[in-house]
Protein backbone atom coordinates (compact mmCIF):
# COMPACT_ATOMS: atom_id res chain seq x y z
CA UNK A 1 0.00 0.00 0.00
CA UNK A 2 1.33 3.37 -0.90
CA UNK A 3 -0.31 7.33 0.16
CA UNK A 4 -1.02 8.98 -2.81
CA UNK A 5 -2.76 12.85 -2.13
CA UNK A 6 -5.44 12.19 0.43
CA UNK A 7 -5.91 8.58 -0.46
CA UNK A 8 -4.05 5.42 -0.04
CA UNK A 9 -3.86 3.02 -2.86
CA UNK A 10 -3.85 -0.74 -2.88
CA UNK A 11 -3.09 -2.60 -5.77
CA UNK A 12 -3.97 -5.86 -6.56
CA UNK A 13 -1.66 -8.80 -6.67
CA UNK A 14 -3.79 -10.91 -8.16
CA UNK A 15 -4.67 -8.87 -11.00
CA UNK A 16 -7.49 -6.55 -11.84
CA UNK A 17 -8.02 -2.82 -11.04
CA UNK A 18 -6.51 -0.57 -7.90
CA UNK A 19 -8.32 0.35 -4.49
CA UNK A 20 -8.16 3.97 -4.22
CA UNK A 21 -9.18 4.34 -0.52
CA UNK A 22 -10.40 7.66 1.07
CA UNK A 23 -9.00 6.06 4.72
CA UNK A 24 -5.83 7.90 5.97
CA UNK A 25 -6.44 8.09 9.59
CA UNK A 26 -9.18 5.75 10.10
CA UNK A 27 -9.54 1.84 11.02
CA UNK A 28 -9.26 -0.06 7.32
CA UNK A 29 -9.51 -3.63 8.63
CA UNK A 30 -7.76 -6.69 6.28
CA UNK A 31 -11.14 -8.67 5.46
CA UNK A 32 -12.54 -5.32 4.19
CA UNK A 33 -9.27 -5.24 2.08
CA UNK A 34 -9.64 -8.56 1.05
CA UNK A 35 -13.34 -8.35 -0.32
CA UNK A 36 -12.34 -4.89 -1.81
CA UNK A 37 -9.89 -6.64 -4.18
CA UNK A 38 -11.98 -9.41 -4.78
CA UNK A 39 -14.34 -7.03 -6.39
CA UNK A 40 -11.05 -5.33 -7.87
CA UNK A 41 -10.47 -8.51 -10.04
CA UNK A 42 -13.40 -8.83 -11.90
CA UNK A 43 -12.63 -8.41 -15.61
CA UNK A 44 -15.69 -5.45 -16.03
CA UNK A 45 -14.78 -2.87 -13.32
CA UNK A 46 -14.34 0.63 -14.81
CA UNK A 47 -11.16 2.40 -13.80
CA UNK A 48 -10.50 1.06 -9.72
CA UNK A 49 -12.59 0.44 -6.89
CA UNK A 50 -13.22 2.95 -4.46
CA UNK A 51 -13.23 2.78 -0.66
CA UNK A 52 -15.05 5.57 1.69
CA UNK A 53 -13.47 6.26 5.33
CA UNK A 54 -16.59 4.25 6.59
CA UNK A 55 -15.89 1.01 4.51
CA UNK A 56 -15.68 -2.41 6.63
CA UNK A 57 -16.48 -5.36 5.78
CA UNK A 58 -19.94 -6.16 4.48
CA UNK A 59 -22.34 -9.42 3.89
CA UNK A 60 -21.45 -10.11 0.61
CA UNK A 61 -19.52 -7.21 -0.72
CA UNK A 62 -17.55 -4.26 1.32
CA UNK A 63 -19.83 -1.41 2.77
CA UNK A 64 -18.44 1.67 1.59
CA UNK A 65 -17.22 0.62 -1.69
CA UNK A 66 -18.11 2.71 -4.95
CA UNK A 67 -17.83 0.46 -8.16
CA UNK A 68 -17.85 0.80 -11.42
CA UNK A 69 -18.88 -1.73 -14.19
CA UNK A 70 -19.42 -1.47 -17.93
CA UNK A 71 -21.21 -4.70 -19.42
CA UNK A 72 -22.60 -6.12 -15.97
CA UNK A 73 -23.68 -5.38 -12.68
CA UNK A 74 -22.94 -6.93 -9.09
CA UNK A 75 -26.18 -7.12 -6.94
CA UNK A 76 -24.37 -7.86 -3.87
CA UNK A 77 -22.48 -4.29 -4.59
CA UNK A 78 -25.87 -2.87 -3.63
CA UNK A 79 -26.89 -5.45 -0.93
CA UNK A 80 -30.43 -6.36 0.41
CA UNK A 81 -31.22 -2.93 1.79
CA UNK A 82 -32.02 -1.69 -1.62
CA UNK A 83 -32.16 2.09 -1.48
CA UNK A 84 -31.13 2.52 2.29
CA UNK A 85 -30.76 6.16 2.91
CA UNK A 86 -31.44 9.24 5.22
CA UNK A 87 -34.02 12.27 5.07
CA UNK A 88 -33.22 15.51 6.89
CA UNK A 89 -35.17 18.64 7.14
CA UNK A 90 -34.91 21.50 9.08
CA UNK A 91 -37.88 23.22 11.04
CA UNK A 92 -38.39 26.46 12.70
CA UNK A 93 -38.03 25.18 16.03
CA UNK A 94 -35.27 26.46 18.22
CA UNK A 95 -32.86 24.73 20.71
CA UNK A 96 -34.64 26.93 23.93
CA UNK A 97 -38.28 25.96 22.57
CA UNK A 98 -37.90 22.15 23.36
CA UNK A 99 -38.68 20.79 26.76
CA UNK A 100 -37.09 20.32 29.39
CA UNK A 101 -37.48 16.51 28.97
CA UNK A 102 -37.68 15.17 25.74
CA UNK A 103 -39.58 11.84 26.53
CA UNK A 104 -42.98 13.19 25.22
CA UNK A 105 -41.44 14.03 22.21
CA UNK A 106 -39.84 10.18 21.67
CA UNK A 107 -43.20 8.94 23.05
CA UNK A 108 -44.63 11.02 20.11
CA UNK A 109 -42.76 9.60 17.27
CA UNK A 110 -42.73 6.18 18.56
CA UNK A 111 -46.47 6.25 18.64
CA UNK A 112 -46.61 7.45 14.90
CA UNK A 113 -43.96 5.66 12.69
CA UNK A 114 -43.92 1.81 13.06
CA UNK A 115 -40.37 0.45 14.12
CA UNK A 116 -38.62 -2.73 15.52
CA UNK A 117 -39.78 -6.36 14.29
CA UNK A 118 -42.03 -8.77 16.63
CA UNK A 119 -43.77 -12.04 16.37
CA UNK A 120 -40.61 -12.79 14.08
CA UNK A 121 -42.34 -10.14 11.47
CA UNK A 122 -45.51 -12.28 11.36
CA UNK A 123 -49.21 -10.90 11.51
CA UNK A 124 -48.41 -9.11 14.81
CA UNK A 125 -45.33 -7.57 14.25
CA UNK A 126 -45.09 -4.08 15.96
CA UNK A 127 -43.02 -2.73 12.47
CA UNK A 128 -45.75 -3.25 10.37
CA UNK A 129 -48.66 -1.37 9.82
CA UNK A 130 -51.77 -3.07 10.37
CA UNK A 131 -53.95 -0.26 8.33
CA UNK A 132 -51.89 1.93 6.56
CA UNK A 133 -53.16 5.86 6.80
CA UNK A 134 -54.36 7.00 4.09
CA UNK A 135 -51.22 8.89 2.61
CA UNK A 136 -49.57 5.94 2.65
CA UNK A 137 -52.25 3.78 0.65
CA UNK A 138 -51.70 6.63 -1.64
CA UNK A 139 -48.42 6.56 -2.34
CA UNK A 140 -48.43 2.67 -3.18
CA UNK A 141 -51.18 3.34 -5.09
CA UNK A 142 -48.35 4.75 -7.73
CA UNK A 143 -46.03 2.14 -6.59
CA UNK A 144 -48.12 -0.95 -7.29
CA UNK A 145 -48.35 -0.82 -10.93
CA UNK A 146 -44.29 -0.83 -11.12
CA UNK A 147 -44.26 -3.52 -8.39
CA UNK A 148 -46.71 -6.36 -10.01
CA UNK A 149 -44.92 -5.57 -13.44
CA UNK A 150 -41.69 -6.94 -11.31
CA UNK A 151 -44.05 -9.88 -9.93
CA UNK A 152 -45.37 -11.43 -13.48
CA UNK A 153 -41.72 -12.66 -13.74
CA UNK A 154 -40.85 -13.02 -10.56
CA UNK A 155 -43.83 -14.37 -8.43
CA UNK A 156 -42.12 -15.10 -5.48
CA UNK A 157 -40.94 -11.40 -4.38
CA UNK A 158 -44.65 -11.05 -4.04
CA UNK A 159 -44.57 -13.12 -0.55
CA UNK A 160 -44.30 -10.87 2.30
CA UNK A 161 -45.51 -7.25 3.73
CA UNK A 162 -45.46 -4.60 0.88
CA UNK A 163 -47.57 -1.74 1.54
CA UNK A 164 -47.77 -2.86 5.24
CA UNK A 165 -43.86 -1.54 5.47
CA UNK A 166 -44.41 1.18 3.45
CA UNK A 167 -43.77 4.28 5.58
CA UNK A 168 -42.13 2.22 8.76
CA UNK A 169 -38.68 2.26 10.13
CA UNK A 170 -37.27 -1.37 10.94
CA UNK A 171 -34.31 -2.31 12.52
CA UNK A 172 -30.72 -2.42 13.42
CA UNK A 173 -29.02 0.87 12.31
CA UNK A 174 -32.21 2.52 11.54
CA UNK A 175 -33.27 5.45 13.21
CA UNK A 176 -35.47 8.68 13.68
CA UNK A 177 -33.67 11.92 15.14
CA UNK A 178 -34.11 15.42 16.61
CA UNK A 179 -30.82 16.97 16.36
CA UNK A 180 -29.27 21.12 16.69
CA UNK A 181 -27.32 22.69 14.37
CA UNK A 182 -24.65 24.89 14.95
CA UNK A 183 -27.18 27.83 14.78
CA UNK A 184 -29.38 25.84 17.27
CA UNK A 185 -31.97 25.29 14.68
CA UNK A 186 -33.83 21.57 15.37
CA UNK A 187 -34.02 19.30 12.54
CA UNK A 188 -35.70 16.34 11.93
CA UNK A 189 -33.11 13.34 10.27
CA UNK A 190 -33.93 9.65 9.69
CA UNK A 191 -32.29 6.49 8.81
CA UNK A 192 -34.20 4.10 6.37
CA UNK A 193 -34.74 1.97 3.28
CA UNK A 194 -36.80 -0.48 1.07
CA UNK A 195 -37.89 -2.86 4.16
CA UNK A 196 -38.80 -6.33 3.26
CA UNK A 197 -39.57 -5.80 -0.51
CA UNK A 198 -35.97 -4.30 -1.00
CA UNK A 199 -34.88 -7.27 1.17
CA UNK A 200 -36.29 -10.26 -1.03
CA UNK A 201 -35.07 -8.00 -4.40
CA UNK A 202 -31.67 -7.74 -3.34
CA UNK A 203 -31.66 -11.77 -1.70
CA UNK A 204 -33.45 -13.01 -4.92
CA UNK A 205 -31.46 -11.32 -7.76
CA UNK A 206 -28.32 -12.89 -5.59
CA UNK A 207 -29.14 -15.81 -5.60
CA UNK A 208 -30.34 -15.66 -9.85
CA UNK A 209 -26.79 -14.23 -10.29
CA UNK A 210 -25.13 -16.80 -8.62
CA UNK A 211 -26.97 -19.48 -10.63
CA UNK A 212 -26.14 -17.95 -13.74
CA UNK A 213 -22.46 -18.22 -12.95
CA UNK A 214 -22.88 -21.44 -12.50
CA UNK A 215 -24.72 -22.11 -15.50
CA UNK A 216 -22.26 -20.26 -17.61
CA UNK A 217 -19.40 -22.34 -15.25
CA UNK A 218 -17.98 -18.75 -14.50
CA UNK A 219 -15.10 -19.40 -11.95
CA UNK A 220 -15.10 -16.43 -9.30
CA UNK A 221 -13.10 -15.74 -6.63
CA UNK A 222 -15.76 -14.74 -4.15
CA UNK A 223 -18.73 -16.20 -4.54
CA UNK A 224 -20.76 -13.55 -3.24
CA UNK A 225 -19.60 -11.77 -6.12
CA UNK A 226 -21.84 -13.46 -8.51
CA UNK A 227 -22.46 -10.87 -11.56
CA UNK A 228 -25.52 -10.33 -14.13
CA UNK A 229 -23.64 -9.83 -17.60
CA UNK A 230 -25.51 -6.75 -19.66
CA UNK A 231 -28.12 -8.36 -22.54
CA UNK A 232 -29.32 -10.98 -20.46
CA UNK A 233 -32.74 -11.45 -19.15
CA UNK A 234 -31.79 -11.10 -15.22
CA UNK A 235 -29.50 -7.68 -16.33
CA UNK A 236 -32.63 -6.36 -17.00
CA UNK A 237 -35.06 -7.47 -14.94
CA UNK A 238 -32.42 -6.74 -12.08
CA UNK A 239 -32.21 -2.81 -13.01
CA UNK A 240 -36.31 -3.05 -13.03
CA UNK A 241 -36.37 -4.18 -9.67
CA UNK A 242 -33.81 -2.37 -7.83
CA UNK A 243 -34.65 1.00 -9.53
CA UNK A 244 -38.49 0.19 -8.39
CA UNK A 245 -36.92 -1.05 -4.57
CA UNK A 246 -35.25 2.51 -4.62
CA UNK A 247 -38.40 5.06 -5.20
CA UNK A 248 -40.32 2.57 -2.78
CA UNK A 249 -37.08 3.66 -0.61
CA UNK A 250 -37.13 7.36 -1.17
CA UNK A 251 -41.10 7.04 -0.33
CA UNK A 252 -40.62 5.31 2.46
CA UNK A 253 -38.54 7.89 4.08
CA UNK A 254 -40.84 10.90 2.57
CA UNK A 255 -43.63 9.61 4.54
CA UNK A 256 -41.82 8.89 7.57
CA UNK A 257 -40.56 12.17 7.75
CA UNK A 258 -44.37 13.65 6.97
CA UNK A 259 -45.61 11.13 9.78
CA UNK A 260 -42.99 12.57 12.47
CA UNK A 261 -43.13 16.15 12.08
CA UNK A 262 -46.97 15.72 12.31
CA UNK A 263 -46.81 14.12 15.05
CA UNK A 264 -44.34 16.45 16.87
CA UNK A 265 -46.63 19.56 15.66
CA UNK A 266 -49.55 17.12 17.50
CA UNK A 267 -47.97 16.12 20.82
CA UNK A 268 -48.52 19.19 22.76
CA UNK A 269 -45.16 19.22 23.85
CA UNK A 270 -43.74 21.84 21.08
CA UNK A 271 -45.02 25.32 19.91
CA UNK A 272 -45.93 25.61 16.25
CA UNK A 273 -43.61 25.42 14.32
CA UNK A 274 -43.19 24.77 9.79
CA UNK A 275 -40.13 23.36 7.60
CA UNK A 276 -37.61 26.16 6.55
CA UNK A 277 -36.66 24.13 3.15
CA UNK A 278 -36.94 20.89 1.12
CA UNK A 279 -36.18 17.95 2.56
CA UNK A 280 -32.51 16.56 1.69
CA UNK A 281 -33.29 12.61 0.81
CA UNK A 282 -30.47 10.89 -0.89
CA UNK A 283 -29.54 7.04 -0.99
CA UNK A 284 -26.87 5.27 0.05
CA UNK A 285 -27.32 1.62 -1.45
CA UNK A 286 -28.05 1.97 -4.69
CA UNK A 287 -27.43 1.01 -8.45
CA UNK A 288 -27.25 4.55 -10.83
CA UNK A 289 -26.11 5.09 -14.61
CA UNK A 290 -23.51 7.40 -14.57
CA UNK A 291 -20.57 8.64 -17.23
CA UNK A 292 -17.05 8.58 -15.91
CA UNK A 293 -13.82 9.13 -17.71
CA UNK A 294 -15.54 8.89 -21.30
CA UNK A 295 -17.38 5.66 -20.56
CA UNK A 296 -21.31 5.12 -19.68
CA UNK A 297 -21.43 2.89 -16.53
CA UNK A 298 -23.28 1.35 -14.11
CA UNK A 299 -22.20 2.68 -10.60
CA UNK A 300 -23.17 0.83 -7.24
CA UNK A 301 -22.54 2.23 -4.47
CA UNK A 302 -22.86 0.31 -1.23
CA UNK A 303 -22.78 1.94 2.34
CA UNK A 304 -21.39 5.55 -0.26
CA UNK A 305 -23.39 8.54 -0.97
CA UNK A 306 -23.31 10.50 -4.45
CA UNK A 307 -21.39 13.70 -4.11
CA UNK A 308 -21.24 15.50 -7.36
CA UNK A 309 -20.02 19.25 -6.98
CA UNK A 310 -23.04 21.33 -5.54
CA UNK A 311 -25.02 17.73 -4.23
CA UNK A 312 -26.42 17.84 -0.83
CA UNK A 313 -26.16 14.58 1.35
CA UNK A 314 -26.44 13.32 4.88
CA UNK A 315 -23.62 11.38 6.98
CA UNK A 316 -24.66 10.53 9.92
CA UNK A 317 -22.30 9.40 12.80
CA UNK A 318 -23.76 7.29 15.70
CA UNK A 319 -25.88 7.45 18.67
CA UNK A 320 -24.25 10.01 20.62
CA UNK A 321 -22.04 11.11 18.08
CA UNK A 322 -22.27 14.28 15.53
CA UNK A 323 -23.94 13.95 12.11
CA UNK A 324 -23.14 16.04 8.84
CA UNK A 325 -24.84 17.87 6.06
CA UNK A 326 -22.92 18.21 3.53
CA UNK A 327 -22.42 19.81 -0.15
CA UNK A 328 -20.15 17.48 -2.52
CA UNK A 329 -17.19 18.60 -4.28
CA UNK A 330 -17.63 16.71 -7.32
CA UNK A 331 -13.93 14.16 -6.73
CA UNK A 332 -13.70 12.47 -9.88
CA UNK A 333 -11.26 9.94 -8.49
CA UNK A 334 -14.12 8.61 -5.83
CA UNK A 335 -16.73 8.45 -8.80
CA UNK A 336 -18.06 11.45 -7.19
CA UNK A 337 -18.85 9.77 -4.01
CA UNK A 338 -18.36 10.30 -0.03
CA UNK A 339 -19.46 8.14 2.80
CA UNK A 340 -22.80 6.96 4.54
CA UNK A 341 -21.97 7.34 7.76
CA UNK A 342 -18.93 6.48 10.44
CA UNK A 343 -19.00 2.67 9.51
CA UNK A 344 -18.41 -0.07 11.85
CA UNK A 345 -15.39 -0.83 13.66
CA UNK A 346 -16.28 -3.90 14.93
CA UNK A 347 -19.49 -6.62 14.39
CA UNK A 348 -22.51 -6.62 16.62
CA UNK A 349 -22.02 -9.21 18.08
CA UNK A 350 -18.56 -8.14 19.30
CA UNK A 351 -20.03 -4.62 20.58
CA UNK A 352 -22.46 -7.11 22.98
CA UNK A 353 -19.77 -8.35 23.95
CA UNK A 354 -17.23 -5.77 24.75
CA UNK A 355 -19.59 -2.82 25.75
CA UNK A 356 -22.05 -2.65 29.17
CA UNK A 357 -25.46 -1.16 29.98
CA UNK A 358 -23.07 1.23 31.77
CA UNK A 359 -20.93 2.11 28.88
CA UNK A 360 -23.78 2.88 26.61
CA UNK A 361 -25.35 5.45 28.81
CA UNK A 362 -22.20 6.92 29.69
CA UNK A 363 -22.07 7.30 25.69
CA UNK A 364 -25.67 8.47 25.18
CA UNK A 365 -25.64 10.91 28.34
CA UNK A 366 -27.93 14.15 27.46
CA UNK A 367 -29.66 12.13 24.55
CA UNK A 368 -33.02 10.78 24.82
CA UNK A 369 -32.94 7.48 23.68
CA UNK A 370 -33.31 3.67 24.53
CA UNK A 371 -30.45 2.80 26.89
CA UNK A 372 -31.50 -1.05 26.73
CA UNK A 373 -29.14 -4.27 26.26
CA UNK A 374 -31.38 -4.86 22.43
CA UNK A 375 -29.15 -1.32 21.18
CA UNK A 376 -25.87 -2.20 22.69
CA UNK A 377 -24.58 -3.27 19.13
CA UNK A 378 -25.62 0.24 18.13
CA UNK A 379 -23.65 2.20 20.69
CA UNK A 380 -20.96 4.44 19.55
CA UNK A 381 -18.16 2.83 20.34
CA UNK A 382 -18.85 -0.17 17.59
CA UNK A 383 -18.91 2.76 15.44
CA UNK A 384 -15.05 4.77 13.91
CA UNK A 385 -15.07 8.09 15.31
CA UNK A 386 -16.99 10.10 13.06
CA UNK A 387 -14.21 13.28 13.55
CA UNK A 388 -11.94 10.44 12.03
CA UNK A 389 -13.55 9.96 8.94
CA UNK A 390 -14.92 13.60 8.30
CA UNK A 391 -10.91 14.74 8.13
CA UNK A 392 -10.64 11.87 5.82
CA UNK A 393 -13.47 12.99 3.36
CA UNK A 394 -12.24 16.47 3.30
CA UNK A 395 -11.45 16.30 -0.30
CA UNK A 396 -14.71 14.84 -1.44
CA UNK A 397 -17.35 16.94 0.40
CA UNK A 398 -17.85 20.30 2.53
CA UNK A 399 -19.60 20.85 5.94
CA UNK A 400 -22.93 22.44 5.59
CA UNK A 401 -24.48 21.82 9.15
CA UNK A 402 -23.44 19.91 11.96
CA UNK A 403 -25.76 18.44 13.98
CA UNK A 404 -25.94 16.82 17.51
CA UNK A 405 -28.77 14.60 18.01
CA UNK A 406 -30.88 15.04 21.89
CA UNK A 407 -33.67 12.70 20.63
CA UNK A 408 -33.09 9.46 18.88
CA UNK A 409 -35.50 6.40 18.22
CA UNK A 410 -34.24 2.86 16.94
CA UNK A 411 -35.72 0.06 16.09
Amino acid sequence: MRTERDYEVLTNEAGGVPIKAWTVGVPFEDEAKKQLRAMAALPFVHKWVAAMPDVHRGFGATVGSVVATAGAVIPAAVGVDIGCGMIAVRTTLRAEQLPDSLGGVRSAIERAVPHGRTDNGGRNDRGTWKDAPSAHREAWGRLKPGYDAILEKHPRLGRGPDLGHLGTLGTGNHFIEVCLDEADHVWVMLHSGSRGVGNRIGSHFIELAKEDMRRFFIQLPEADLAYLPEGTEHFEDYLRAVGWAQEYAATNRELMLRSTVEALQASGELPEFSLTQAAVNCHHNYVSREHHYGKNVLVTRKGAVRAREGDLGIIPGSMGARSYIVRGKGNAESFHSCSHGAGRVMSREAAKRRFTLEDHARATEGIECRKDADVIDETPGAYKPIDEVMRAQASLVDVVHTLRQVVCVKG
